[in-house]
């Protein structure tokens, strides 16, 4: 049974989305602000967190960073501003999805069991090494230089489905197939976010990628061949 936290303040809202994951079998914890959150979440174990962007007291971008700080749970960012830079700052803080209100019950149930699906799925013991990149799937784990890498569950899985395709072209829409779950359309901008990040992580020098190439107009590319 996953166990969820809710962070959200709309009482209405905060009980429908218990209601609905209970009897999902799914157990759920709610909170009305960023506060008792994140004190919820340094006492206690959860498996996902659902994130509301406008809370009354720190806002949500807030306590994704603070959360970010200390667990790479996956995190569930709801907002009615509906604003697409909303969604950009929050995949850029660490957000693993976005789902802007008013929404269907059942498409973020379907998205809470996606990002489970890419925290908690358990691999065969199969590792990577592109040079000094080394991707241990079984372990959840993504070191450079023998450094741990901090990603998020959806940016460790997306960098896995670009190494396992190494040396090949991949379109949003393959992407996005082979991460599943993940409803969002070839035009959106989330993966480059994604992509961003990884970058980040991953390259010397984020600005002139050597390992995650932009093939415009089609799609990225992992290079086969890295120092």
């Amino acid at each position: 049974m996953a166990k969820i936290l809710i962070i959200e303040d709309d009482m209405q809202q905060s009980d429908m989305l218990c209601e609905y994951l209970s009897e999902q079998q799914m157990q759920v914890i709610c909170c009305a602000n960023g506060t008792d959150g994140i004190q919820a979440l340094q006492r206690d174990h959860f498996d996902a967190l659902i994130l509301d962007v406008g809370l009354p007291d720190i806002d949500g971008f807030e306590v994704c960073r603070r959360v970010r700080a200390f667990s790479q749970m996956p995190i569930l960012m709801l907002t009615a501003r509906g604003d697409e830079m909303d969604r950009i700052i929050g995949l850029e803080i660490g957000a693993d999805d976005y789902l802007p209100k008013p929404f269907n019950p059942r498409e973020l149930l379907a998205r809470i069991r996606a990002i489970l699906r890419r925290g908690s799925r358990e691999n065969s013991s199969t590792q990577l090494r592109f040079g000094r990149l080394e991707i241990n799937e079984s372990a959840h784990v993504a070191t450079l230089d023998g450094n741990n890498l901090n990603l998020t569950a959806y940016q460790f899985d997306l960098l896995t489905v670009l190494a396992r395709h190494a040396g090949r072209v991949m379109s949003r829409d393959q992407i996005m197939d082979a991460l599943k779950g993940h409803e969002l359309d070839s035009f959106d901008r989330s993966i480059d976010v994604h992509i961003s990040r990884i970058r980040s992580h991953i390259e010397d020098d984020p600005k002139k990628p050597r390992r995650i190439l932009t093939i415009r107009g089609t799609g990225y590319v992992f290079a086969r061949q890295q120092d």
